[in-house]
């Protein structure tokens, strides 16, 4: 009888472990048709990811009680239109690029929550990045993302980075959020590159009502020149539309500097939504300036909360030498280069 009530105890205590801790499954599969022309060739292709990126995640948080919690984010981006998994950067440096396997490529975190905000170890989203796609009507997805994002010069943590140490302020500071990130190449001591790849990046914002703007800045160190980049942007929600902008700077020691804007909005029309924007990017050289203009609308039929409707046409106008194009076309210097999606997102 005793050995029965332990034994109870212990799957009563074990079961209360349990009920401190959970695991969700969660994923996005946007299938695309795209297609793109140039001036040198066009090019028509079924693909992924025009609204939505396509992906397969797990993310789990267990209660450690006295305010505190431990979660881990695993997610791994999705090529459901062949059943690739998507490319991935090791050490925040282009040469190592690798892909094609499953990996968990868009986000591989484990955290720390508590009182004084989030401690988060991994790969991740980087601070420069949130402002060009919280504040693109594209979300930095499809044949309309953001000229700034599409030519810039940010380097290979433009939009994530790996072996990274990040740190989140808590969300009940009155609308003001902020993050800080380190993060490392893990070059080898010794070697003139030993550098690359390390870098540290910051952004603060406020959010409250209609209104949500942030600020944020990198620096990411290469033999080759360090790469400085900064942003801000904003929205103000209006009800009947929502209005966004941003402006954008890359700077590369001793070479290039890139700046950009965009201003769009955001348009709900019955169960959809309007989208479209005006975004631009150029290039500070020794010569020309080489510049892209894009010009983007879409719009999203939701069919349910899960599963939408969409489609995209966008065109691309170069100047001093650009050659910018869509959806994997080829266009000449100076040409201007057109694209459309038309696609379906389901997400779970």
């Amino acid at each position: 009888m005793k050995k029965s009530l332990i034994a109870l105890a212990v799957l009563a205590a074990s079961g209360a472990a349990m009920a401190q801790s959970s695991v969700t499954l969660f994923g996005v599969v946007d299938a695309t048709y795209a297609y793109g022309s140039g001036s040198v060739s066009n090019k028509s292709q079924l693909t992924n990811s025009g609204y939505n990126s396509s992906r397969l995640g797990f993310r789990g948080v267990e209660d450690l009680g006295g305010g505190l919690s431990a979660s881990f984010w695993l997610e791994a981006g999705v090529n459901n239109d062949n059943g690739t998994g998507g490319v991935t950067n090791t050490n925040n440096q282009a040469a190592t690029s690798t892909g094609g396997g499953l990996t968990f490529n868009r986000r591989s975190t484990v955290s720390l929550n508590g009182g004084f905000g989030e401690v988060r170890l991994g790969r991740d989203y980087t601070p420069q990045f949130w402002n060009l796609t919280v504040f693109d009507p594209f979300g930095t997805n499809g044949v309309g993302t953001t000229q700034t994002l599409n030519s810039s010069l940010g380097g290979p943590t433009t939009v994530r980075a790996s072996n990274a140490i990040g740190y989140f302020l808590p969300g009940n500071l009155g609308g003001f959020y902020g993050q800080a990130q380190y993060y490392m190449g893990e070059n080898n001591s010794g070697t003139p590159n030993k550098k690359d790849g390390n870098g540290l990046a910051l952004r603060a914002g406020y959010a409250n009502g209609p209104i949500n703007a942030a600020i944020a800045f990198s620096e990411t160190k290469f033999l080759t020149g360090n790469i400085k980049s900064w942003n801000l942007g904003g929205q103000y929600d209006l009800g009947v539309a929502k209005i966004m902008a941003h402006y954008s700077n890359d700077d590369i020691k001793n070479g290039n500097e890139g700046t950009g804007f965009l201003i769009g909005g955001l348009i709900p029309v019955g169960a959809g939504e309007v989208r479209l924007a005006y975004s631009t990017y150029k290039i500070d050289t020794v010569g020309a300036d080489p510049r892209s203009n894009k010009i983007a609308l879409g719009y999203v039929h939701n069919l349910s909360k899960r599963t939408a409707l969409y489609t995209t046409f966008a065109r691309v106008s170069n100047k001093n030498g650009a050659a910018q194009a869509l959806n994997g076309s080829v266009t000449a210097a100076n040409r201007n280069s057109t694209g459309y999606d038309f696609g379906i997102r389901h997400s779970f």
